[in-house]
């Protein structure tokens, strides 16, 4: 017996509408309701429309006046860390489980790698950052087999051409989230992060480097945790990968590291360089930042869907 929920997608720019395309080719347990934008000249809404999708250039408050919200069950949120909380506060009112997809971490942030199945009761779940998916893992996979990690930095990559308007609007919260993102859910006692909107033509694909400083860890362990992370970050998300081996640098006690801020420490650097290639879904394979967003926040609704409203496939 197939049972699928229906979602709406709010947003009809480049992740709303790659995340749409994916739901509507991949997704057994999940079923497009609504694509949901402000512009009504966009390519989102109009590819939309020439897939049978509903649609409304409204807004939220638009979809609300549309019979389709009825049977709607799960809201992704593809828009910006400002508009989430006028949404947050309309899917509350009316019984809507929300994936979110802004930097606004409303809810409690979810890698589904890391702690899906801890948030999956929320009603309103955090997808932190596109450069957080590709990146607290493997912060996580340092962080499990240490016995602490006191900080760690992380530098994303992302092509300009893949950066929507939203993107472009949530810089500062990108940041915020992200480093956030890396202590509550990757471990590390302290957590920075950084985005790079790179304009090179050819477009480059996605680049994701991570600093974490290991304390008690053993070089060894801490390659297999870090391989193994990435094998099952490739499971939902083909195109992510290792660009080179993991790299180490160990700081004695007549070389302690020493970070502003911090009282120097000793341990092993730890030095992991990624590369996420798209699924070209929407925009070509270069959008990397694009597929690991929008297929951890397919991964987790899918996962809510099955769990909480009794999809089927």
């Amino acid at each position: 017996m197939t049972k699928k929920i229906k979602v709406a997608i709010l947003g009809s720019g480049n992740i709303g509408t790659d995340l749409m395309i994916k739901v509507m080719r991949n997704s057994k347990v999940l079923e497009m309701g609504a694509l949901v934008g402000i512009d009504a000249a966009s390519d989102g809404l109009a590819r939309a429309q020439r897939l049978k999708v509903a649609t409304t250039h409204e807004g939220l408050d638009g979809l609300t006046k549309m019979d389709v919200w009825n049977e709607i069950d799960i809201v992704f949120d593809a828009t910006s860390a400002g508009a989430h909380k006028h949404h947050h506060a309309i899917c509350m009112r009316d019984g809507k489980q929300m994936v979110d997809l802004t930097p606004a971490a409303i809810g409690p942030y979810c890698v589904p790698v890391v702690n899906m199945d801890e948030h999956l009761n929320e009603p309103n779940v955090n997808m932190v950052t596109c450069g957080g998916q590709a990146t607290i893992p493997i912060v996580h996979a340092v962080s499990r087999v240490s016995e602490s990690v006191p900080y760690a930095e992380i530098v994303a990559s992302i092509s300009s051409k893949s950066a929507g308007p939203g993107t472009r609007a949530n810089i500062d919260e990108f940041t915020e989230t992200t480093s956030k993102g890396i202590e509550t859910v990757g471990g590390a006692e302290k957590g920075k992060a950084i985005i790079i909107m790179n304009p090179a033509e050819p477009p480059l694909l996605m680049r994701d480097t991570v600093y974490a400083f290991s304390v008690g860890g053993n070089e060894a362990e801490i390659e297999t945790s870090v391989k193994d992370m990435v094998d099952d970050i490739k499971a939902y998300v083909p195109g992510y990968r290792l660009k080179q081996e993991v790299q180490f640098e160990r700081f004695g006690s007549n070389n302690p590291l020493c970070m502003p801020g911090m009282e120097p420490i000793e341990g092993v650097k730890v030095s992991v360089f990624l590369e996420v290639e798209g699924a070209a879904h929407y925009l070509p394979a270069y959008a990397g930042n694009l597929d690991i967003m929008t297929s951890a926040g397919m991964a987790t609704a899918e996962k809510i869907a099955t769990l909480k409203f009794g999809a089927a496939a």
